[in-house]
């Protein structure tokens, strides 16, 4: 990890002496480097018989060196940025650690792949202290492991406000990626993961509520099914995605990347006991969290109609002709939803 020149310099104490309330500022940045390569894991050396899914290189060199078994490598990134992405008041720093991992992991395990390792890019503001820069580290080296991933390297620089990117990578040990675009007409329509929690934990929040404890928790710290995405690729899925933006937008993303229509049925979309109670509670209809909320990073697939599906996948649709494939039309029980579609940034 490396950071951007300062005009000034700070002395590096042990990490034992930083503190309870050390912040960067205090400790300086190559301390604070150390502290992150630390949580990360330290440096792996290289050696002739590194697992595949281990690093030859980690985190503490100029750059990483990762094994490419399969000679392509999935590439992804993402951004996070307090106050829009997250709040430090409404999660701590390890949950918001495996939030951002998880919108990366999501993102690799939906092309089929792997994830082998992240990239982490830190912008800190000098006040920020060196126990939350751990925990949320800690997150994030504890949302790659569930995956058998780890954090390789990765960059830190001072800031404004916390900015949290991270590239995550991945191996197709062989496979074809599957693509958003390869929905044929007459496919099945699935689903695997949570719908509609996260929005509602985002809700409950908004409103200066900490429950349903249920919904809140699935905001704060998503719980992607890693494992259905795979096998999803081992059962020959047409196309798969990450649902991080909901679920109306995202299929509409496949459907217009794969020229066809989606029609969906409301009446086979779980509802919850703690989605429906909240939803009653503030008197609104659940859809609206199912359909248009996002951040569960569920996976939306497309499997040929006579294929058996993995267990964790639920059909919730079918592709359908689209009159104009550009549009990416899906219906929800034969007709344009009312509810809204979902996330977009810039989006008035």
């Amino acid at each position: 990890m490396h950071s951007t020149p300062k005009s000034t310099s700070s002395t590096s104490p042990s990490s034992s002496g930083d503190g309870a309330d050390a912040t960067v500022a205090d400790i300086g940045e190559i301390a604070l480097v150390e502290r992150v390569v630390e949580a990360c894991g330290g440096p792996t050396a290289a050696g002739p018989h590194v697992a595949e899914t281990l690093p030859i290189v980690g985190a503490g060199d100029d750059a990483a060196v990762i094994p490419a078994p399969d000679a392509r490598v999935v590439v992804t990134t993402d951004m996070a940025v307090e106050g829009r992405h997250f709040r430090t008041d409404w999660s701590d720093p390890e949950d918001i650690g495996h939030r951002v991992a998880a919108a990366n992991l999501a993102d690799v395990a939906a092309m089929g792949a792997r994830p082998t390792g992240l990239v982490v890019a830190l912008a800190l503001p000098g006040s920020t202290s060196v126990a939350w820069v751990r925990s949320l580290m800690s997150g994030i080296v504890e949302e790659a492991a569930s995956v058998g991933s780890r954090v390789i390297g990765g960059d830190i620089t001072a800031g404004d406000s916390i900015v949290i990117s991270i590239s995550a990578l991945g191996d197709l040990a062989g496979r074809e990626p599957v693509l958003r675009s390869g929905v044929e007409e007459g496919d099945v329509i699935a689903v695997a993961g949570r719908l509609g929690w996260a929005a509602a934990g985002l809700a409950v929040l908004g409103r200066g509520f900490r429950s349903p404890r249920a919904l809140v928790d699935a905001y704060r710290r998503p719980a992607p099914p890693y494992a259905a995405a795979r096998a999803a690729a081992e059962a020959g899925a047409h196309a798969l995605m990450d649902i991080s933006d909901g679920l109306l937008i995202d299929a509409q993303r496949m459907a217009r990347a794969s020229g066809v229509g989606i029609s969906l049925d409301s009446a086979v979309l779980p509802v919850p006991e703690p989605l429906a109670a909240a939803a009653s509670a503030y008197n609104l209809d659940p859809l609206q969290w199912i359909l248009g909320g996002g951040d569960d990073h569920a996976f939306l697939a497309a499997f040929p109609p006579v294929s058996s599906l993995p267990e964790d996948f639920l059909v919730i649709g079918t592709a359908i002709p689209a009159e104009d494939s550009a549009q990416g039309v899906v219906l929800v029980d034969g007709r344009l939803p009312e509810v809204p579609a979902g996330f977009e940034h810039f989006r008035r």
